[in-house]
Parts: structure tokens; sequence; C-alpha cells
């Protein structure tokens, strides 16, 4: 096996794609496997997170809300859901924040590991994925019993703090490595814990982040992603 000079670790949503996967991949599952009654559930489900948020709750407690939508859908088929939405949304060339993409295949060709980093599951992450060619995932993990999603997480979810545990222990894992060797690639406020782990950061899009975080490279995002289902 390959081992690798340096680990680059980057967020999902807004990073590495324009959309936000989770919301999107819920509208186009539910509406593609139940019609009108699915678009209702999943406009109810993002209204009730929508006011959450502005109610000021946490975004890990609202990552665990998220997955209480998906109670009771057979795993099987949630999977072929997220490879039949990764086939379509990706076939637009929007789909992709390009220059990320560019960045990490270009890491990739010398030599480092790409780690992705998300708080995304893995019926949306998997496809792009094998996409991308990431050595790893980590990811909010939903709990299956008996081959159907209970709505419930294994583990915490990756947001937050939970993203730099991630880094730390990968690090651990590649004691030859440096963490002042390591990139990191994130958007939001919410990727900080992960990007002050390394010595190369990267902020895609925001430059009021970037300047809040010194030594940090911006990174501009590209043109926008295509309209998700249901709007």
């Amino acid at each position: 096996m390959t081992v690798p000079v340096r680990l680059v670790f980057s967020d999902v949503d807004e990073t590495l794609i324009h959309c936000k996967s989770m919301f999107d991949f819920l509208d186009f599952h539910f509406v593609r496997t139940y019609g009108p009654r699915g678009a209702l559930r999943a406009r109810e489900m993002r209204e009730n997170l929508a006011a959450l948020t502005a109610g000021g709750t946490s975004r890990e407690h609202a990552n665990r809300v998220y997955y209480r939508a998906w109670a009771g859908e057979p795993a099987h088929e949630v999977a072929a859901s997220g490879a039949d939405w990764f086939a379509e949304r990706s076939a637009d060339e929007r789909f992709y924040v390009r220059a990320t993409r560019d960045a990490l295949l270009g890491h990739r060709a010398d030599g480092a590991a790409i780690v992705l980093v998300s708080g995304s599951f893995p019926a949306i992450l998997d496809p792009i994925a094998a996409d991308v060619g990431p050595a790893q995932v980590v990811c909010s993990l939903p709990e299956v019993r008996g081959g159907v999603l209970t709505g419930e997480l294994v583990g915490e979810p990756v947001i937050g703090e939970e993203k730099r545990t991630a880094v730390r222990r990968l690090l651990r894992a590649h004691p030859h490595i440096d963490a002042a060797d390591c990139h990191a690639y994130g958007d939001h406020v919410s990727d900080l814990p992960m990007l002050t782990e390394v010595g190369h950061p990267v902020v895609v899009g925001d430059p009021d982040l970037a300047r809040r975080l010194p030594g940090s490279r911006f990174l501009p995002a590209d043109a926008g992603a295509p309209s998700p289902v249901g709007d």
C-alpha cells in the first residue's frame, strides 16, 4: 500500500460541491419515492430545521434532527437513490466547485491522501468519493437495523468540533505526517476546528472567513449550482 506524503482534508457541501447535499437529496429521494406526499414531508422537515436554526439550536442538534426524517427508509433504497442523485446532479457542469475539485485531484497526484469530512452521510458521499477518489470518508453514520434506517446516528454527527477530532485521529494514525504539511478546505465557520489543525488551511468562497483565519488561503467559488428538485 502506498504511504501518503501528507493528508488533505475537505468539507463537501459548498466546498467541493455547490449544493447543500443533505437538503437537495432529501427532496430528490422523497419526491421520487412518494411523489407529492414525499415533497410535503421533505418541505416540512426543511421548515422545521429552519425554525430550529432561527431559534439558535446548534448545528450538531440540527444534524441529528435531519436524520430523523429518514426513519423507516430501507437502507438499500436510500443508497440506490444516492447513486441516482449523483448521476443526475453531476451531469451538470456546475455540480462541483471546480477550483476545489481540481486542487484535490492535484494533491492526490502529488501523493497526498484525500479525506472527505462531512456531516452528510454515505448514500450521498459514496458516489462523490468514487468519482473524486479520496482515501477515506469521515461522515455522519445513520443507524441501520434490519436493513432499515432508524432515524438515529451511530456516534456523533461530523460537525464542528467533531471535525477537529477526526483530523487529530487521522494524524495520530499517520505519525510520519506533520500536521504543518497538511491542507484542509472548508467554507463555513463550523469548518474552523478542522482548518485550524493543519498548516495550510484554505477557505472556499468566503473572504470574510479567510480574513478571520491568519495564514489561510482564499479560494473563490465558481458558478452556482443547478436548482434542486422541488424548488
